[in-house]
């Protein structure tokens, strides 16, 4: 009996090693087979790319199937409950907000984002970028288009980073003319991904981490956050700067802005110093389920999909709402409408404390404005802007954010229950403020129901802006395309 069991061990075994063989010379083949394709990939270039290339089209033949998802980030036709590609004026929806933000360029053109595609565009037609008739006007740096182009990277490299963000915005029209696009996070020769803007590998350097060292699917995430992050333009010379030196949360960036005395703005009614906050989606996002189990940004947001028998990631970057069947679905088993209801849910509640931060804001800051006209004190309006300062960066860090409700509505709902508290204790500090003055009533409010009126009671003349807009558009922007595409910086199409 001893020597049978002993003869099916040897026979287990046997065939064990066999099983084992074979499926490492299966994996073997496969990875030869992927190296084959890679060789046979780049062997067959059409067109060889090295250095700073960002011509988006030059990357067409290459690589098709990625640069015909890539051109559908100009489609603006998805709409979800809330938001969706289409560029909605939120001030006008919004009123509240042109208060929320008097005294700086968000309170006279504010709307929700569209796709890659038409980033150099909406930030040359926004009110925020001003009407520059020269290569030294205009209200801002070229820091402003760090974001917005793999001109960027090139630029740099030319003139220096420094030398850079000191520019003005204007003095860079004909050179930054190419939308987000493929050098913005490939490797031009290889298609690696890479850091290609100096702000997050700078933040990486400052906290003793080496960004270099992340593996492929930290970087899935992290050629997002070079980007969709909260930053500053720090010191006279506009250094684009993230402020994650005590850490990523809301309350360890307010502490670094603080130890500094930093303010972006002066709030025109309340006198408070602001901070505006950008979009903090990767730091949100971190906070949230998905990341801590291992998804990266572009798992949702370019999932995979197959053509011809190739699998390949979607550059059509948008809301995984799109297209549930290849993001939701891959890991959940519910339905479409399920899927989709559960991120309404998160959303929905979200904007109920959303709605009622903004309304207390607003009426902080013009309670606070009567209390300045009825003669009150730096010493007593101190508590009342620190408690404003506080209030509104918490409200613009979670509503800045793209999809924070969904990627981390915990930590979003505490930050806007913070905010709103914040709020509520600038409310009484004022009353108190009155209260010793001699008033006692209630606080004569301003008709701001519509986004003109709000523009109109802050002190804005909208009519010139605009005026000099369309001046600027006339005349500015056609030369800057005219000379980008004789230096040869845009592929003009015929």
């Amino acid at each position: 009996m001893e020597k049978k069991i002993k003869a099916w061990q040897g026979w287990l075994l046997f065939a064990g090693s066999m099983i084992v063989v074979f499926v490492l010379g299966m994996l073997a083949a496969s990875i030869n087979e992927r190296r084959a394709e890679i060789v046979t990939i780049f062997n067959n270039k059409k067109t060889e790319i090295k250095g700073i290339e960002s011509r988006n089209e030059l990357f067409a033949d290459n690589y098709p199937r990625e640069y015909n998802t890539w051109l559908q980030t100009a489609d603006t036709s998805f709409q979800s409950e809330f938001n969706g590609n289409q560029m909605v004026d939120v001030l006008a929806q919004r009123p509240d907000m042109v208060i929320l933000w008097a005294g700086f360029a968000f309170a006279k053109d504010y709307s929700t984002p569209r796709g890659h595609m038409h980033a150099v565009e909406d930030i040359i037609h926004t009110l925020r970028t001003g009407a520059p008739m020269s290569d030294t006007d205009g209200p801002q740096p070229a820091t402003c288009w760090a974001c917005k182009s793999p001109d960027v990277p090139r630029m740099m490299q030319s003139l220096g980073v420094e030398n850079f963000y000191k520019t003005k915005w204007g003095a860079l029209g004909s050179e930054i003319v190419n939308p987000i696009g493929c050098a913005d996070c490939h490797e031009p020769e290889n298609m690696n991904l890479q850091i290609s803007r100096p702000g997050l590998i700078e933040a990486f350097e400052r906290q003793g981490k080496d960004i270099k060292k992340a593996s492929l699917q930290e970087m899935r995430s992290l050629v997002c956050a070079q980007c969709h992050v909260e930053y500053f333009f720090k010191g006279d010379g506009k250094y684009l700067t993230f402020p994650w030196d005590k850490g990523m949360t809301v309350e360890t960036m307010e502490a670094y802005y603080d130890e500094s005395d930093y303010a972006d703005y002066t709030h025109a009614l309340s006198k408070a110093p602001m901070l505006k906050a950008q979009h903090p989606d990767y730091e949100l996002s971190q906070m949230g389920i998905h990341a801590q189990r291992g998804v990266a940004c572009a798992d949702c947001h370019m999932p995979y999909m197959s053509e011809g028998g190739v699998k390949f990631s979607d550059h059509h970057i948008q809301s995984p709402l799109a297209m549930i069947d290849r993001t939701c679905q891959v890991c959940h088993r519910e339905s479409e409408e399920t899927l989709r209801n559960n991120v309404y849910d998160r959303q929905r509640k979200a904007n109920e404390i959303r709605n009622r931060l903004e309304t207390e804001l607003a009426t902080a800051h013009i309670e606070a404005k009567f209390a300045w006209e009825k003669g009150a004190s730096e010493a007593q309006m101190k508590p009342v802007m620190k408690a404003l300062r506080a209030a509104q960066w918490r409200w613009d860090f979670a509503v800045a954010s793209h999809g924070g409700s969904f990627h981390a509505p915990q930590e979003f709902q505490r930050i806007l229950g913070h905010g709103l508290d914040n709020a509520m204790q600038a409310r009484l500090s004022t009353a108190k403020v009155l209260a010793s003055l001699g008033f006692s009533g209630d606080v004569p409010m301003p008709d701001i129901s519509t986004k003109e009126k709000a523009q109109a009671y802050i002190g804005l003349d909208m009519a010139t802006e605009r005026k000099q807009k369309d001046e600027f558009m006339k005349t500015i922007v056609p030369e800057w395309l005219k000379k980008a595409k004789a230096n040869n910086r845009l592929i003009v199409k015929n």
